[in-house]
């Protein structure tokens, strides 16, 4: 999603150009160009998907929609395993309309989880639940926290649901780190993903996360304390920003490389394992 300007074939090439060996896809382009031939693109570029996002949206309380979600997750669990990653990302889905219940939202995604987790598990896949900002919890994920996510998550085995850490989401909460350790002491982290916040925010404010160093996140800070918890997994830069998307795909590629390796390697490309 960084670099969605890109096509998939000019994707992979780009990655092998600048030495990247880990991708996270998502759904929408993956489904275009086809779950096979983009398995097979990958593969033979020598990439390793990191992550396939996203499911969720699980919190409608109508009986055919809701059916519908499951539905889609579960096809979306058949293209995580197609693609050879193990870990689904899960948006968790906003309050339904005219809904105040987020406690009921909360609820109802427990009992999606409980459905898919052993759906996925037989399919090689484990499901990532990842909070958001508590700015998109009206319309977008109720699960506003990592204590959330986790609240969660632990309701079900450690292989079947953990957590994605996004920085863009959580580097405001102070219980963060002591959560995230949480969460590595019981297996759960699932992924780590990466994003800048700057000011002022663009209208909407869904696109609106910022090139890593451009902001005001600790990026060495967060890797430490996700390391520190026991994660040893890529990391995945995800950047919704319309001025990158606006740019040449492969110059803002080679950029994220080198803001990568400037602000989260401190300037050492030895053995960095990054995702876009």
């Amino acid at each position: 999603m960084t670099v969605k300007q890109l096509s998939l074939p000019e994707l992979a090439q780009a990655c092998g150009h600048l030495g990247v060996r880990n991708v996270g896809l998502w759904r929408e382009p993956v489904q275009a160009y086809g779950v096979e031939a983009t398995a097979e693109l990958v593969r033979d570029a020598g990439l390793t998907v990191t992550t396939l996002c996203r499911g969720g949206f699980l919190t409608a309380t109508d009986p055919a929609e809701r059916a519908r979600a499951l539905d889609d997750n579960r096809r979306a669990v058949d293209e995580a395993a197609a693609l050879g990653t193990d870990t689904l990302v899960l948006v968790s889905g906003g309050l339904p309309a005219g809904s105040k219940d987020l406690h009921g939202a909360r609820e109802r995604i427990a009992d999606a989880l409980a459905e898919l987790g052993p759906y996925a598990e037989r399919h090689g896949v484990r499901l990532a639940i990842e909070p958001l900002h508590p700015m998109y919890a009206a319309d977008r994920c109720v699960v506003s926290t990592l204590t959330q996510a986790l609240d969660l998550a632990e309701r079900f085995p450690a292989h079947q649901v953990g957590v994605t850490v996004d920085t863009y989401h959580l580097w405001w909460d102070d219980r963060a780190p002591a959560e995230i350790a949480r969460a590595g002491a019981a297996g759960r982290i699932h992924t780590f993903q990466l994003a800048d916040w700057t000011t002022p925010l663009p209208a909407g404010v869904l696109n609106g996360r910022g090139q890593i160093g451009d902001g005001a996140i600790d990026m060495r800070e967060w890797k430490g304390c996700v390391e520190a918890a026991g994660y040893t997994g890529a990391i995945e830069v995800e950047l919704f920003n319309e001025e990158l998307w606006a740019r040449d795909g492969r110059e803002v590629l080679a950029e994220t490389v080198a803001r990568f390796i400037e602000h989260v390697m401190d300037g050492k490309p030895e053995g960095a394992m990054s995702s876009v």
